[in-house]
């Protein structure tokens, strides 16, 4: 009974932000707010160009629409409670929305990283096998690749709060940060949390690492190969695997550094954190539009349809 109460006394965390001076707190406020706002329209824009343009009906389109899915949510769970809290005078969230705001960020992290897993297999199957491509990369397979990212997302973060829950907060609740992340909540805990942050170092920080190493490897082969073998479209394979490579690095190394250390406070770790959860989301969409030549042209006859649509309507 003693131990549930200590598990129990914690009902809330104070987020002490990303700064405490007024003025530079409006100008974030007005970055983070365009931002957001970009990172919608963005992922929106090629969700909605993939479903509607039946030019973009492949595999490599569908796994990208579920990419930009994941950024939607991936930023809709911390980027809200950002904006709120650069103006708001009290920058509480309760114990409970805090373990579920961990839970989401976990949840859509893991499945996208598994889903840029999913887009590196495509590219292989592409490169390595373009003649039998559409073959193997039936709708049911793909279908397969995103569940899978899905499943494996929740599973990893069932496993991160299923650890954190199991420690008591009893104390202090002040986390050093504009969001909950298990870092920061964990060194809160009203016990020793050395074996616990070893047990969540190694379900996130290591399995980030495998798969970030995975993914190098395969698009090294990939690289490799369609400059030694590939004559035609040479440089549409180039530009989309490209992209691909920059957007996995912008995913994996700001985690890399967050989440593979032991659990300490460093100066950086707010401005990377800023990085991981707002700007990347935003610049995903924009990466994949700016090098996809064929992504430019669907956008194109999409704004093309909306505007005809409108003077039809208008008239």
């Amino acid at each position: 009974m003693e131990k549930k109460n200590l598990t129990n006394a914690v009902t809330e965390f104070v987020l002490l932000g990303l700064t405490q001076s007024p003025e530079l707190q409006r100008f974030l406020y007005v970055a983070f707010f365009i931002i957001y706002v970009n990172t919608w329209l963005g992922n929106l824009i090629i969700i909605t160009t993939v479903i509607t343009d039946h030019r973009l009906h492949t595999p490599m389109y569908f796994l990208l629409a579920n990419l930009a899915f994941l950024d939607l949510s991936d930023s809709s769970v911390n980027t809200p409670q950002l904006l709120s809290g650069i103006l708001s005078q009290s920058k509480t969230i309760s114990f409970n929305e805090c373990i579920l705001q961990m839970f989401f960020f976990h949840f859509m992290a893991g499945a996208m990283g598994l889903c840029l897993v999913g887009m590196a297999i495509d590219r292989y199957v592409a490169i390595y096998k373009p003649l039998r491509y559409l073959t193997i990369m039936k709708q049911r397979v793909c279908m397969g690749i995103v569940a899978q990212a899905w499943l494996g997302g929740l599973a990893h973060s069932a496993v991160q709060i299923g650890l954190l829950l199991q420690l008591p907060f009893c104390g202090p609740n002040v986390l050093d940060n504009f969001y909950c992340d298990v870092p920061q909540v964990i060194k809160l805990a009203c016990t020793d949390t050395q074996l616990a942050e070893l047990q969540i170092i190694f379900n996130s920080g290591a399995v980030i690492i495998i798969i970030f190493i995975i993914l190098l490897v395969s698009y090294t082969t990939i690289l490799i190969k369609i400059r030694t073998h590939i004559t035609d479209g040479k440089q549409k394979a180039l530009s989309t695997c490209g992209a691909q490579i920059t957007v996995v690095c912008l995913q994996f190394i700001p985690s890399i550094f967050i989440y593979t250390q032991p659990f300490m406070n460093f100066t950086l770790n707010k401005v990377i954190s800023v990085i991981y959860t707002v700007i990347t989301p935003m610049l995903n969409p924009m990466i994949y539009t700016l090098r996809n030549a064929e992504m430019k042209k669907a956008i194109r006859r999409l704004m093309s349809r909306m505007l005809c649509s409108g003077k039809e309507i208008g008239t």
